[in-house]
């Protein structure tokens, strides 16, 4: 357990820094003359057909609906894992994460509608802010080192995942536009048959991910979201072997796509839905509701939300704080939560179409309030462990 722990969290901190460095190449490329080869290769069009059925689609369109579904199927096979048996299966360590989790996606959700209030347009992104990017945070967090507690870093990865799970609700729920029921009951026909296969004590892995597939393009088809689909098929994924052998098809499977997950799905999407053209960027187009609204919902929303829901819990006795952790280490976390990056560019791509004057204003407030929710909370984690070290210090010598 403790093995894989330190896994997740070293995959997990390389691909935030991956992520860093495919943002900056994308804005380069699109603001060095180099606009229309990004363009046309995101719009390269590629489709399947079998019969009369067909998927057609840019590649844009390719890499956030499928690529992004093998994310969100990463990211249930993980949920599973921690809810059986892991961090998540003990309600008492689950607790203060999950309460301020909550918080972390009302508050930034108010902020957003307090400046975009009556916009019927801009309030289509009103999900945008309640995201948090757990290979980003992840990232900044592991550059302070070993000074971080590991209560720290499994605070910020269950409140992470527990976000994604909320983030998938809200995608299901109001993300999902058109819907064909015809598409529906097939999606719903391979889902259960998935269900009875793990039932059956199934541990084919091709068997499940045959009928995952056409579960994914029937609910491609519905209008529902396609990366729902990655989720559901992780749930059915069994985590142990009916005989007992310590064979597990759900912890190879989280094993094989931790990399390419962590290494190319989540910086290749970063890539393509982060190329903004800087004309006209500005801090007056910075200051318009919309984006500022985004921004301030990271930036400020999420740390009030993450924390002040925290500190009711403790306060009131429905949570502890974890072992070793103080509460200037808790807010330093918190405003680290606001670096919502790739999941609320995600989000905001459901929420407008590409090319759309909101979406570019979008992700020009999800890049503001990210970085400086990455600086701030960097500076004050770096200030608060680098006290507690100094008073540990100085215990020992007055000790000696």
């Amino acid at each position: 357990m403790v093995n894989q722990m330190k896994e997740f969290l070293r995959l997990e901190s390389a691909g935030g820094i991956l992520l860093v460095i495919a943002m900056f190449l994308a804005m380069i490329i699109v603001n060095t003359g180099l606009w229309p080869l990004y363009k046309g290769l995101l719009s390269i069009p590629l489709e399947i057909r079998i019969g009369d059925f067909e998927i057609a689609k840019p590649l844009l369109m390719w890499i956030n609906d499928g690529l992004m579904a093998i994310f969100f199927f990463l990211i249930g096979l993980e949920v599973k894992r921690e809810v059986l048996e892991g961090e998540l299966s003990d309600p008492a360590q689950v607790m203060l994460p999950a309460v301020a989790a909550v918080g972390g996606v009302v508050v930034p959700a108010l902020v957003f509608t307090w400046f975009n209030y009556g916009d019927e347009s801009a309030m289509k992104g009103w999900a945008i802010p309640t995201a948090t990017d757990i290979a980003f945070a992840l990232g900044i967090l592991s550059l302070l080192g070993k000074r971080v507690p590991a209560s720290l870093k499994l605070f910020l990865l269950t409140l992470a995942i527990i976000d994604d799970l909320v983030a998938i609700l809200i995608i299901a729920i109001f993300y999902s536009v058109d819907i064909s029921t015809l598409s529906l009951v097939i999606a719903g026909t391979a889902y259960a048959i998935l269900v009875l296969q793990n039932w059956r004590g199934v541990m084919r892995l091709t068997s499940y991910l045959v009928f995952g597939l056409i579960m994914w393009a029937a609910v491609l088809k519905s209008g529902v979201h396609a990366t729902i689909a990655g989720v559901l098929l992780a749930f059915t994924i069994p985590l142990k072997h009916p005989d007992g052998k310590e064979f597990s098809p759900l912890r190879n499977l989280e094993h094989d796509l931790h990399p390419t997950v962590a290494f190319i799905i989540l910086p290749l999407f970063a890539f393509a839905n982060t190329g903004i053209p800087l004309d006209g960027m500005n801090l007056e187009a910075l200051l318009q509701p919309e984006p500022f609204g985004i921004a301030m919902g990271l930036f400020l929303g999420k740390q009030l939300g993450v924390f002040t829901f925290a500190w009711a819990a403790v306060k009131t006795g429905v949570a502890k704080l974890p072992k070793g952790v103080g509460w200037l280490e808790i807010y330093g976390l918190s405003v680290l939560t606001g670096i919502g990056f790739t999941m609320s560019l995600f989000i905001s791509s459901l929420a407008f179409e590409e090319g759309s004057t909101n979406l570019n204003a979008d992700r020009l407030g999800i890049l503001a309030g990210s970085f400086a929710s990455a600086a701030l909370g960097y500076v004050i984690l770096a200030y608060a462990l680098g006290r507690k070290k100094k008073l540990a210090a100085t215990t020992d010598e007055e000790a000696v």
